[in-house]
């Protein structure tokens, strides 16, 4: 049996950068999204939901070889990693985040072999199974970020801060300045399990958009 594709692995400069910021070109890729505000760390709040809802689109692709939806041109692959859009301060300051006002968009990677008839089936398989979920509030895109910066962060998400200053002054001092718009947000991509790693230990890609001055 074929090992799983992993997109980690494979892709390293986008899932696997330094803790030393970096410029990096982000090619075009297939998304599902599902957009929201709140804080996401209430139990069973909006953005818990959407995870949920991002996982079972994802799994029911990932697991179509053992039912009778045939995909096209499927692989094995390992599901890739939780993403975040969040919208936030443009600047890192002492100013406590009012976190039940944060807007997000959670995603997940899809393979290059799904597209926008493979979601509507998945969808649809989805509805029937688990009308608990509310799939309506997922999308499939293709998602373009162009050139950023990324850095790899190690430790608790609320720490997070004095890495973004860190990427914001390395920046500024090559030349360039941040690009945010309302389709070019504060990217983060969750590598690690909170609920099965330490959080001095847990992983968190940080990327920004950019442009040269």
């Amino acid at each position: 049996m074929a090992d799983s594709f992993d997109f980690k692995k494979e892709y390293k400069d986008l899932y696997l950068p330094k803790t030393t910021p970096q410029f990096i070109e982000i090619p075009t890729m297939k998304f599902v999204q599902v957009e929201g505000q709140g804080n996401p760390n209430i139990p069973g709040g909006e953005y818990q939901k959407a995870v949920q809802i991002l996982y079972s689109v994802s799994f029911t692709i990932k697991m179509s070889p053992k039912s009778d939806f045939v995909i096209p041109d499927y692989f094995t692959y390992i599901v890739p990693p939780l993403e975040g859009l969040w919208t936030l301060p443009e600047k890192p300051d002492n100013n406590i985040i009012d976190k039940d006002k944060l807007k997000w968009i959670s995603m997940i990677r899809q393979p290059e072999f799904v597209d926008e008839d493979i979601f509507s089936q998945v969808c649809e398989i989805i509805r029937r199974k688990k009308p608990e979920i509310d799939i309506s509030k997922a999308r499939f895109v293709e998602f373009s970020e162009g050139l950023c910066v990324q850095c790899m962060h190690i430790g608790s998400y609320d720490d997070e801060p004095a890495t973004i200053k860190k990427v914001y002054e390395f920046v500024e001092e090559n030349g360039y300045e941040l690009d945010f718009s309302d389709e070019r947000k504060h990217h983060e991509i969750y590598l690690s399990d909170p609920r099965k790693t330490k959080v001095e230990n847990c992983k968190t890609v940080l990327r920004f958009p950019v442009r040269r001055k």
